[in-house]
């Protein structure tokens, strides 16, 4: 069992292979090192420090996953991470285009009773301003069956639940086009020669390309 506290690297290195899906199968080198936007060589040298501080098992030449103290160091940094996002939107108006980076900065200071006061400030939140699931203290996430919007078929309904933090730019545009967590989604057209689709969002038309839609995730609804 690892004694020691992760470093603020170790942190980042935990946190992306946990959002490349390192709680269930093995990541690659390659993946993290573009998930980080850091060289190859440099991944290397840290799963090699990652597994020997028991946080990771490290397959060389296959890939990295999560051992069961590793995913718990891993939500205990998601968790702070969306716990900030969220006060940064809701109590301090941030824009939710703007709070991901501001908690990139902010989530390896954050002490655990500073966690603490946030979140019952917050009234222990289940989601973060994008809809993502903020783990539980113990690091608990409810599963969900969540499909890309830009999947459903003619005719098919949706509920925004989920999109990408990581680009401010797309998130204007989704606000712009009502597709945040809670919106109500009918797949009204699905041009695929031209890439087109049509939406109903909240009862107004919206015209969208499928690479406008990468990033936006629902929950299919009967009706």
């Amino acid at each position: 069992m690892p004694e020691r506290i992760p470093s603020k690297a170790e942190e980042d290195y935990l946190k992306a292979i946990h959002h490349l899906g390192g709680t269930e199968r093995l990541v690659s080198p390659n993946e993290i090192a573009s998930r980080l936007q850091v060289r190859s060589p440099s991944v290397t040298g840290m799963l090699r420090q990652l597994a020997e501080a028991g946080w990771i098992t490290y397959e060389v030449g296959r890939g990295a996953r999560l051992t069961l103290e590793g995913l718990r160091e891993a939500r205990r940094v998601v968790r702070r991470h969306r716990l900030v996002e969220l006060f940064l939107h809701r109590v301090l108006g941030l824009d939710w285009s703007e709070v991901d980076a501001e908690a990139e900065r902010l989530e390896h200071v954050i002490s655990p009773l500073l966690e603490r006061a946030i979140a019952e400030y917050l009234g222990e939140p289940l989601e973060d301003p994008h809809g993502h699931p903020i783990p539980t203290p113990e690091g608990e996430i409810a599963p969900r069956t969540l499909c890309p919007l830009v999947s459903l078929q003619e005719g098919e309904r949706g509920i925004v639940r989920e999109v990408r933090d990581d680009d401010p730019q797309r998130l204007r545009q989704w606000e712009k086009h009502g597709l945040k967590p809670g919106a109500q989604v009918k797949m009204v057209a699905r041009h695929m020669l031209d890439d087109v689709f049509e939406l109903e969002v909240n009862d107004r038309l919206v015209r969208v390309g499928s690479e406008g839609l990468a990033g936006v995730f629902a929950e299919k609804v009967a009706g």
